[in-house]
């Protein structure tokens, strides 16, 4: 039977103590240690030994993050075509060269008369307008200042709803204004910055195409895309513009959905009443396109896809290639430091301490790597975005740091398991 004494329940703890401070904690933080201080004592065989996973995660997150960019760019700026937002159009314009080729004999321009059909008879639109524009844009004075090409175009009052130029100063065009061909405008903040610098463009007429019209509204600044301004434009009422300069627009029709949930419903009501109204068979393809945001995108990110594979077969020579040169550092670790293994297994240590110990060690000199890497990356991005696009998204730090540290691991097993089985009493025998 035994006896619990005071004096046996406090050993009994200490000894709990003991096994717990040995266990893996103590072991994955003394090599944590041994490793930091194997990278700060030898700082330039540290360097080469990480260069290729410092490589190899820093063009991942620099690819990464131009790609992250160029999608919130493309997002922004190309493929904005506004909240729920599809337009109809005369051509599909994510298609290949010969679908193209094929839609050009096939299709016919959209017309007024489509986008009125459209106006009364589809259900569940929030809002549906028209725009037409002509190409090459026209010249534009005021005074003695000319402007050689704008944006000239023509819109249904309608577009105020959809479109992303909003208005700063005065008003916007309206139904009064297209009824009745009123010889009024909307301009951008580009044509105010050159025809009315420090004074007021509102009631000012300027003159394009060669035709008068009065300056009623001036819109927020927009920005630019790619570095072309999309702050040049004149826009005009659809019945001045027919009246004026085209009495048969080709257009582009904007249709808004109420909410994400109905736009692909929308797009299907769409598609069927213009094939009804064109007559279109049920086995041949729509003789006109519905073009939306995802579908830029799509097409966008098709297009990066090759580039982004490309990169992970860099980055994956560059991660093997560290990846070996950490295993034959570990491997010479191994034999330096064998008398000190034989000690540690004379005393008690494991094969699995010993193990833990140098896979720790590799995955943390793998991990200060990608760190190093990680820091490198912004510094680059940083660079980039100067001068172009780019955002490091949070997931390709997260993927560079484990990414590095799993080369460290995997390419530290072999080491660390020669160091396991080393015997402890050849090991004790080497010198040092």
């Amino acid at each position: 039977m035994a006896v619990y004494t005071p004096a046996g329940v406090a050993a009994r703890r200490a000894h709990g103590r003991h096994i717990q401070l040995s266990g893996p904690w103590v072991t994955a933080r003394e090599a944590f240690w041994i490793a930091v201080e194997t990278l700060r004592t030898h700082k330039l065989r540290s360097f080469l030994t990480l260069l290729g996973v410092v490589i190899a995660t820093t063009t991942l997150i620099v690819v990464m993050a131009v790609v992250n960019g160029m999608n919130t760019y493309i997002a922004e700026h190309i493929a904005n075509l506004g909240a729920n937002t599809f337009v109809l159009h005369q051509f599909q314009w994510a298609q290949s060269f010969d679908e193209f080729i094929k839609a050009q004999r096939r299709n016919k321009p959209i017309r007024l008369e489509d986008y009125d059909f459209l106006r009364d008879y589809l259900r569940g639109y929030q809002a549906i307008s028209a725009l037409a524009q002509i190409q090459p844009g026209p010249e534009a004075r005021y005074k003695g200042t000319t402007i050689d090409e704008v944006d000239l175009m023509g819109l249904t009052p309608s577009h105020m709803d959809i479109g992303r130029e909003k208005v700063a100063e005065g008003r916007y065009l309206s139904d009064q204004d297209n009824n009745h061909n009123a010889p009024v405008c909307f301009i951008g903040r580009d044509i105010v910055d050159k025809f009315f610098p420090g004074t007021d463009p509102l009631g000012k007429e300027i003159i394009v195409g060669g035709r008068g019209f009065r300056v009623i509204g001036v819109a927020e600044r927009v920005g630019t895309t790619f570095g072309i301004s999309q702050d040049n434009f004149v826009f005009i009422p659809m019945g001045t513009f027919r009246a004026y300069f085209m009495p048969r627009p080709e257009l582009l029709v904007f249709i808004k959905a109420p909410d994400s949930k109905h736009l692909p419903e929308l797009e299907d009501e769409v598609r069927a009443l213009m094939r009804a109204r064109r007559h279109v068979p049920y086995h041949e393809a729509d003789t006109f396109g519905i073009n939306a945001s995802d579908t830029l995108m799509s097409v966008w990110k098709e297009l990066t896809g090759p580039i982004f594979a490309v990169t992970i077969g860099v980055v994956a020579v560059f991660m093997v290639v560290g990846g070996i040169v950490i295993m034959n550092i570990m491997l010479a670790s191994v034999t330096e430091r064998t008398h000190e293994i034989g000690i540690r297994k004379s005393l008690g240590a494991r094969r699995r301490d010993i193990l833990w110990q140098f896979v720790i060690e590799s995955a943390v000199m793998a991990a200060a790597g990608g760190l190093v890497g990680v820091f490198l990356a912004y510094a680059v991005t940083w660079a980039v975005a100067a001068v172009f696009t780019a955002k490091v998204p949070l997931s390709a730090v997260f993927i560079g740091l484990f990414l590095s540290a799993a080369v460290g691991l995997f390419f530290g097993i072999y080491p660390a398991s020669k160091a396991a089985r080393l015997d402890p009493i050849e090991a004790l025998r080497t010198e040092n």
